[in-house]
This record gives structure tokens, sequence and C-alpha cells, in this order.
């Protein structure tokens, strides 16, 4: 999320022009507005997902909450549907209800055009989810491509069909859709290519004016002429329909350009072609080397298959269409194959995620978690092969502290109710199935799962496991209104990750927890204490992630003790940590500490847009909720004991969330000069500023610890009086959060309002 502009959706970058089509797209964006479910349907390769790529993007102004696209290829696993939509829509994990109540009841009051893209596969299960979702969603309307309808109540069906071909024997040929695609396409490819207009007519006849059929024989101009190309497809047709001239049925028409492709390749490129159908997104060389190659295929002809349009490119990364896929998946099972390089795909990831899981408590954390959100397909597509906990629990980094917790929950349930019987293994499913309950807001199966997984940690003498189900209890402890209980269970925690054979990254989380309890019972100092050990234990590794919670938890505990100015420094140390790893909603939150912080220095101000930056987070990530999952968050005010604010507080909220919202980070955000950051983590904590004294302003009162964002407010409208304010609140709120990251990572960003 590089970019400073607001954007409202996810709608990709066209990467080449749509030919003709412009009845359709009327005919699609008519019934959208009618209708709350519109299906494009045919067959594979006629243009259904560029029609509804284009749809999106025409509608982009007409829909306030956002037009938002989700890829439905790579998922093989109905139940994970809803789960692949809230990531879309940055719905953060709400609880352990059914994602399709949580994705209802989030859409709900919502104006957004959700585009489903590929649900042939998963038609049941799109169906079962959307009969809930657009039931109490009247303002939501969502387009689908399928090769078949959904079979809802209201859902309106738009047949695309080919594009226009000529006539045999007519002239003037050259103004059909299909001749203009091809003759588009021919001098892209081949910029001085005279073409013959009949040959051309003939090929766009023979391919049934097909979109995706006609794209790969113009692939062929670099070795053959448009004539040739005829010739041999007419012979070819002739052949699979015994000699005659009678049309292919388009779906046969289809497979047909696509076999001719193949047939085209060398025996290393259909090879090749069929192992890489094994990747369910996109791939590096490097990854198509560890699964693919063997004695039979010793090199990659890549870049051949990209020439060969069966491949697609993007840098060093690469992926198939999925009819491409499909063909060389068929293949791979004609070839006996098919099992074998499932196993070896899940392996190969195996190996990395174990690698990751190793280097995660180290300097290597931010290359990580890029992989790690870079590589979620493949890595689903392999733990949908796999009946094992190996690779589940290797990867619980990535649920626990990525954000990937709806993933790991469906992953880690599904193993364990499978799998009963006692294994160290097991027992690490346990404590990982805690952590992502926890951060789910669901503290009773965090409690009985920590539980579990305690007792049977201790009986192997695993104490690292151990440590790790004991700092889930005292998280969940907590959040539940128990610091005493906290305490006692993250002190235990750290004991024993002391005993532990090698360093675990629960122990400076164990400390952050210690600090927190800490804090909630008003004692500053003793919390300023922990922490501080916990930054220098994180710094000497190299660690960012646990230095991130200790930072905000640090802040939170010098605000409390009356020192804004280091509580500043802290919190800003926090929403680089958290924003650079990709946890959208630990950045959300470490924006309403910032806001806090200005406030308590009598910036009334600065604090009113950072609130409405906060706000944007919120609307752009999911809105905040009582139990928030971060271990070092107690819940929000209103909690019971947790709340240290007595009283109520006038929630006035300001304006509205704007129409215009950025979708979060997927594959990890990127912002300017990550190397280059205004924040030091390498050497020291950040230096204490002088007294109190010298920088004025309100501070919270010691009675309390976590600070609500309605006081925040209510004491910033004091400041400044509403007018103002509101005015610089909407300004706040109308920036894109990478933006307002950037302004935050310079000091100045917000003193110019």
């Amino acid at each position: 999320m590089a970019e400073t502009r607001t954007r409202r959706g996810n709608v990709p970058a066209e990467t080449s022009s749509l030919v003709g089509r412009g009845e359709e797209l009327d005919e699609i964006a008519g019934l959208i507005a009618r209708s709350p479910l519109v299906t494009l349907t045919g067959v594979a390769g006629v243009g259904k997902t560029r029609l509804a790529i284009r749809t999106a993007d025409r509608l982009r102004d007409s829909f306030a909450d956002g037009v938002w696209v989700v890829e439905l290829s790579a998922e093989q696993n109905g139940d994970l549907i809803g789960h692949d939509i809230a990531e879309v829509l940055g719905l953060r994990e709400q609880s352990a209800r059914p994602q399709s109540e949580v994705l209802a009841d989030f859409i709900a009051d919502k104006r957004l055009l959700l585009v489903l893209d590929t649900c042939d596969h998963l038609v049941d299960a799109c169906a079962a989810l959307l009969r809930r979702v657009l039931s109490e969603a009247p303002h939501a309307r969502v387009l689908a491509t399928s090769r078949q309808p959904l079979g809802l109540p209201g859902e309106r069906v738009l047949p695309i069909g080919p594009l226009a071909v000529p006539e045999p024997g007519t002239t003037g040929a050259a103004g059909t859709d299909a001749v203009r695609l091809f003759t588009e396409r021919a001098h892209a490819l081949v910029p001085d290519l005279i073409l013959d207009p009949a040959a051309v007519a003939q090929v766009c006849r023979l391919l049934d004016g097909i979109p995706l059929a006609v794209e790969l024989a113009v692939r062929r101009l670099r070795a053959l002429s448009v004539q040739q190309i005829a010739e041999r497809l007419d012979d070819r047709f002739a052949l699979l329909v015994g000699g005659s001239r009678t049309p292919l049925r388009r779906h046969q028409t289809m497979r047909t350009a696509v076999g001719w492709s193949h047939e085209l390749c060398t025996a290393e490129e259909r090879l090749l072609w069929a192992r890489l159908s094994v990747f369910a997104g996109w791939f590096d060389a490097d990854d198509a080397r560890a699964v693919c190659t063997d004695e039979r295929l010793s090199w990659l002809p890549l870049l051949r298959l990209v020439d060969k349009s069966i491949l697609i490119a993007e840098g060093s990364r690469y992926r198939m269409l999925d009819t491409i896929r499909d063909y060389g998946r068929e293949w791979l099972r004609r070839l006996g194959e098919e099992k074998a390089l499932i196993r070896r795909h899940r392996d190969h990831y195996l190996a990395q995620a174990r690698r990751a899981e190793a280097e995660w408590y180290g300097p290597h954390q931010l290359r990580w978690a890029d992989w790690a959100h870079r590589e979620l397909p493949n890595l689903k597509a392999a733990l949908d092969h796999d009946d094992g906990f190996e690779l589940v629990t290797a990867l619980w980094f990535v649920w626990c502290c990525l954000g990937q917790v709806r993933q790991g929950r469906y992953y880690l349930d599904r193993l364990l109710r499978r799998h009963k019987r006692p294994s160290p293994a097991r027992t690490k499913a346990l404590w990982t199935y805690a952590w992502a309950a926890l951060s789910a807001g669901d503290t009773a199966a965090a409690r009985d799962r920590a539980a579990e997984a305690y007792e049977a940690a201790m009986a192997a003498g695993d104490f690292a496991a151990a440590g790790c189900a004991r700092q889930n209890a005292a998280a969940a402890a907590l959040v539940c209104g128990d610091p005493d209980g906290a305490e006692r269970l993250a002190a235990e925690a750290a004991e024993l990750f002391g005993r532990a054979v090698s360093a675990h990254i629960g122990l400076p989380l164990a400390e952050v927890t210690l600090a927190m309890a800490s804090g909630v019972r008003g004692e500053f100092d003793r919390a300023v204490e922990i922490l501080t050990r916990q930054w220098a234990r994180c710094a000497e590794r190299g660690e960012l992630w646990a230095r991130s919670h200790g930072d905000h938890a640090r802040s939170l505990a010098e605000l409390g003790r009356g020192e804004p100015g280091i509580a500043e420094v802290y919190a800003r140390a926090a929403l680089d940590g958290k924003w650079r790893l990709g946890d959208a909603m630990g950045s959300a939150m470490a924006m309403d500490q910032l806001a806090a912080t200005a406030v308590a220095r009598g910036d009334g101000r600065r604090a009113a847009c950072l609130l409405g930056a906060g706000r944007r987070m919120w609307t752009a990530f999911g809105p905040p909720r009582s139990g928030a999952p971060e271990p070092v968050t107690p819940p929000a005010r209103g909690e019971g004991r947790l709340s240290p604010y007595e009283g109520p507080v006038a929630s006035r909220g300001g304006p509205l969330p704007p129409r215009e919202v950025s979708p979060p980070p997927r594959r990890g955000p990127v912002l300017p000069s990550r190397e280059g950051s205004h924040l030091s983590h390498e050497a020291s904590p950040p230096p204490r500023e002088g007294p109190p004294s010298s920088r004025g302003g309100p501070v919270p009162s010691r009675q309390g610890f976590l600070i609500s964002r309605e006081l925040t407010e209510s004491r910033a409208r004091a400041l400044v009086g509403d007018a103002v304010y509101e005015r610089l609140f909407a300004r706040g709120l109308a920036m894109d959060p990478a933006a307002a990251v950037a302004r935050i990572r310079d000091t100045r960003g917000f003193d110019h309002l």
C-alpha cells in the first residue's frame, strides 16, 4: 500500500485492453442496480472474469463502501469461502460464530459490491453463504462468475457468449470483435506483421470467437503465419468431427485450442506444464525447481511457457489461468504423477514453514512475514491435502501473529477432532489453537485448549510447550479481567520458558502480559521495569513482533505514570512494527494510542486528526470490539474491572466514516522507505524525555491504565471545541491508512493542521 491517494475497494488493474463487450457491460450494470445477485455464466475462456473486473471498475463510484473482488480459483475448500471474503474485506476475526453470521452482520448496513470470481467448483458452498448474507444486507450486491448459476432466489443470470465472428464468405469482417481482438493482440506481439484478413476471419470462426482461444492462437504467430494457423486448426477440427466441417460445441472448442497449445509444446514443456498445475497461486523459479525437477525434468523452460501463454509472469513470479491449470492437472493424472507432485508440493512448503518458524524469533521476521502473506494460497493448498499436524503447527506464527486466525482455527480444529491420540505434535496444535482462539475473542476455548496443552506438555517434559500453554492462559485471564491470575500464570510461563532447551518467543510475550497485569493495577513503574527488559531481549535478537507488543504496552504504562512524551515515542514504535508486519488491527490500536498521547500533551488538534485516521483504519479493517484479541490489550472500556475510568463517557463519535476505504494489506504492507524508518530498533530503547511538567497538558488518572477511544475524543473536544474537532477529525478520516502511517513516521506530519 505504497500509494497515498484514497482507494475504494481492491479492483485489480487490467493489463490489456478489453475488446468489444459494450452491450454486455451496460446490461450487467443494469442488472446489478436491480438485483442482489448477478451471475455471469459461460464456457471457460469466454471472458467472464474480464467482464466482472471491468464492471467492478466502472461501478467504483456507485458503492459507498467499496467494490471488492474475491478470487476463488485457488480455494478448494468450501468451508473457507467466508474466511476468504472476510480477509478481502479486512474483517478481522470476531468470534467463534459461524462465518456467514459474522459476514452478514458486517455487511448488513453496507453499500458495497462483492465480486466472487470463479465459483464453478464451489457452487453449493457459495450459494449457502450468500443465502444468509444477502438476506440481511439489502444494499449489498454480488456479482459472481461461474459456469453454472448459483440457484438462489432473486439471482439474475446473464450468459456470456463468445465475441462476434465474421460470417463465411462475408467481406468487411475486420469490424467484428473477434477479428479486432486477434488483430490487436497480433500487432502487440509482432508490431510489423501483415495479416491476411481472410485467414484471420477463418481462425476466429474456427475458434468460435472465444477470447482465450483466440489469444492462444495469436501466440502461434511467432512460429507460424496466420494462414498456417488457419490450415492446421481447420485440419484438426475436421479430424475431431469425422472429416466434416460441423462446428464443435464451444467447450470442446476451448479444450481443443488449449490442447493444440499443449501439442505445440516440447516434451519438457508439457511435463513442466502438468507439474506446475499443483501450484494454487503465484510461484517463483525456486519453488518450481524444488517441486518439479527430477531425473525426467532437470531444467525449467519457464520463459518458453510464458512466451506460449501457458504461464503469466509478473516480475520473478509466475501463475496459470484456471483453464490452463485444469488442463495441466488432467495430464498430471494421466501421467500417474498427481499424488507424488501433491506430496512434493506439501513437502516443499513444509520445509519452508519449518525454516520460517525456526527464524521467526529473530532478525528475519519481516522477510518471513512477507513470504507467508505471499504464499498463503499455496500453503492452504498444501494443508488441504495434509492429514498431519506438522505443517499446520509449523505455521503457528501465520495464524497467531499475522492475522490469519480464521484459517488457522479451521485447519487446527479439523485435525484435533480427527486425531485424539496424545503426541507432541498434538500438544503443539492445542496451544496454537488456544492462542488462535484467544485472538478470536473465544476465551472459553482458549482456556480449555491451554489447560489440555499444559497437562500434556508437562507429562512429556516439554517446557516450551507448557510455557506457551501457560502464556495463553495468562492472556485469557487478563482479557477476562483477572490481572492477579494473569500475573501468576505469566510468571509461571516465564519460568517454564527459562527451562526450555532453546530461546522461545513466548518469553518476551509473557513479559508483556506481566507488565500489562501490573499496569492494570496501577503499578506503572514495575510495568516499565519489566518492559525495559523485554525490549532489550527483543532488540538483542533483532526481533520486531513481540517488541511491537511491548512498545504498545510501554506507551500505556508511560501515559499512566504521566509521561506522554515518552508514551508517544513508544506508540510510534508500536505502529511502525505492526504496520511493517501487516498487523492491520494492531496498527489501528496504535493509532488510537497516539491520539491518547496527543491529548495528554494538550494537543487536541493533533488528537482529532489521529482519531479520524484511526477511525478510518477501524472502518477498513473491522470495528473494535470487547475482548480485544491481542494478548497485550485487555478489553475496551466497559468490560468490568479493567475499565479504568468511572462514570459514563459521552460517545459522539464524530462524522460518519467516508465512503472510501483502503483494502487491508494482504501480502504485508509496503511503506515508503521501509529500510530507512524514522524509528530506530537497533541499539537501545527510545530515549526518555524531560519531566512531565515541561510538556503540560492533562494526563491520565493514576487510578487506571487503559484509555478508551471515547474518553480521548471527549478530552480532544474539550481542548479545541466541537467545530474544530469535527473538521480535523474529518481530515484524518479522509486519509488513506498508508498515507496516515507515512505522515506519522515523519514526526512533523501532523504538526501543521
